[in-house]
């Protein structure tokens, strides 16, 4: 996995490699500018033929700075390009003053917001105005001037507009968190430098970057490194790969764990049967429906591979799991139901202390009862949709849906790490970016954007395929971290190798192809 960064980590390694006297800031800038003006050229390789006109938008700070590097490097090329600065020359650091100085041996560099450029009539806009560096909303006329150098509307419709870049994170967009500032620039590319942050796969970030480069400017660790022995709460991972499978071992069925999906009533069984699916799919030696015994003829005409079994109420389920302690899995909630009487099953489930998925209705009912929350347990995976996190944690939702007015602001992946704390397992909390924390603060996020874009995945039932897929893992041997992300990384891939069409009943049958063209055993 790699290592995402936040603004701050991010600044820390470069002062780090300055300090130690391994770089300059102006070699980081010449990197950077370097590497913005190559991917520019790797996007849209007709570019290169130029020359074309350019307008570079340049804030006050070493974002900037690297846009001066652009400027200069696009000049050379032979473009015809106008620099903007936002901000007073004599203020800028003295790296970025330095590129400042640089460009001003080759053209002029105007004030912005008091002249404005003709961008609209530009091949390339620049948007190096602030980067990661802007931690509070701009004022409003100043935003509103840089929008309004941009295309929009109509002219985005036209056949060939100017292409928008910008360097390291549009402005207006948080960091951290990627959230809007109150409004951010809208890129075609964005390019950021040595690892992604945390705003770049975080919330509204990969709408607003557009297509997303990085560039290494060879420094310090690189980003997957160096993480043994580090504080938890410091490190957030991006899943970009397939973890180990867990894998009990051995020639029979019951080496690789026996899981039990619950059911809801008569009519009510299809989601706890694509779960099922799911779960033996992923490898769950055996896989269980318990069922109330008004839904039993239904759901045996629909199951082969998938055992089945009639379980009265919430005593005759505990009895279940008493007498048969090679059920090591369990899932309740895919279209349960929340009656009074639901709850007791839920309960029953959790005291049986054996690895556990609740999603869907068992959300609600642990939501609305404080004795169900307080038997979770660190063998628990929960995984909310936003609607459902905000149930179960209505205090933290509200503080991550709270604007954003200074940073570092507060993130999903700060509210999804305050919830596992509180509920003491883990926290799965769904979305394109969704972000998975552990009590003691390992954080994941795995991404369904960029290149993993699958918006197919928005179709119903897909998530109770997924609680099946962790479920399955669990019962396989997986710890609920590491269940939580394969399962939530081979959900996408299989949506992504399926592609447009997908249903929830296609998700299951995809993934014995992802896992042969991983080589997973």
């Amino acid at each position: 996995m790699t290592e995402l960064l936040s603004a701050a980590q991010m600044r820390s390694i470069e002062e780090a490699e300055i300090a130690a006297g391994r770089v300059t800031g102006r070699d980081l800038m010449e990197r950077a500018g370097r590497g913005v003006v190559d991917a520019v050229f790797a996007q849209w390789p007709e570019l290169a033929a130029g020359p074309f006109r350019a307008v570079v938008l340049c804030g006050p700070g070493n974002n900037g700075g690297d846009g001066f590097v652009v400027a200069r490097l696009l000049k050379q090329w032979g473009w015809a390009v106008e620099v903007f600065l936002y901000g007073d020359a004599d203020r800028l650091t003295p790296d970025a003053r330095r590129n400042y100085e640089r460009w001003v041996g080759m053209g002029a560099v105007r004030p912005f917001p008091q002249e404005r450029p003709d961008a609209w009539s530009a091949r390339l806009i620049v948007d190096a105005m602030f980067g990661t560096g802007l931690t509070r909303p701009l004022p409003d006329d100043i935003m509103a001037a840089i929008l309004g150098c941009l295309p929009e509307g109509d002219l985005k419709e036209e056949k060939d507009p100017p292409h928008v870049v910008c360097v390291d994170l549009p402005t207006g967009l948080s960091a951290d968190t990627g959230a809007l500032l109150p409004a951010a620039v809208c890129a075609d590319l964005t390019v950021t430098f040595h690892a992604i942050k945390l705003g770049h796969v975080l919330g509204r970030g990969p709408e607003f970057c557009g297509r997303l480069a990085l560039v290494d400017l060879g420094i310090g660790a690189q980003p997957d490194r160096g993480l043994v022995g580090r504080s938890p709460d410091s490190v957030v991972r991006l899943i970009d790969s397939v973890p180990p499978l867990g894998k009990r071992g051995g020639g029979h069925k019951f080496g690789y764990g026996h899981a039990l999906i619950l059911s809801g009533g008569p009519g009510k069984g299809g989601a706890a049967r694509m779960a099922a699916r799911g779960a033996l799919r992923i490898g769950a030696g055996l896989v269980s429906l318990g069922v109330p015994p008004a839904a039993l003829q239904e759901n045996a005409a629909r199951l082969d591979a998938v055992m089945l079994r009639s379980v009265k109420d919430a005593d005759a389920l505990s009895a279940w799991l008493h007498e048969d302690a090679r059920i090591n899995a369990l899932c309740i909630g895919p279209s349960f139901g929340t009656g009074p009487r639901h709850g007791a099953w839920v309960g029953a489930v959790l005291d049986a202390r054996r690895p556990t998925v609740l999603d869907a209705d068992a959300l609600t009912l642990v939501a609305q009862d404080a004795v169900l929350f307080g038997k979770l347990h660190e063998g628990c995976v929960l995984t909310p949709h936003g609607g459902e996190f905000a149930r179960l944690f209505p205090d933290i939702a509200a503080r991550l849906a709270a604007p954003a007015t200074r940073g570092p602001a507060y993130s999903k992946v700060d509210a999804t790490r305050d919830a596992a704390r509180r509920a003491g397992c883990v926290v799965l909390f769904k979305g394109p970016d969704t972000v998975i924390a552990d009590p003691q603060g390992h954080c994941a996020v795995n991404s369904a954007h960029y290149g993993r874009a699958a918006p197919w995945l928005a179709t119903a039932g897909s998530g109770d395929v997924l609680a099946g897929f962790i479920t399955g893992l669990l019962a396989r041997g997986s710890d609920p971290m590491k269940a939580a992300e394969t399962a939530a990384w081979l959900h996408v891939e299989c949506a992504r190798n399926f592609g447009p069409g997908l249903i929830a009943e296609d998700i299951p049958e995809t993934l014995p192809a992802i896992l042969r063209a991983l080589g997973v055993t």
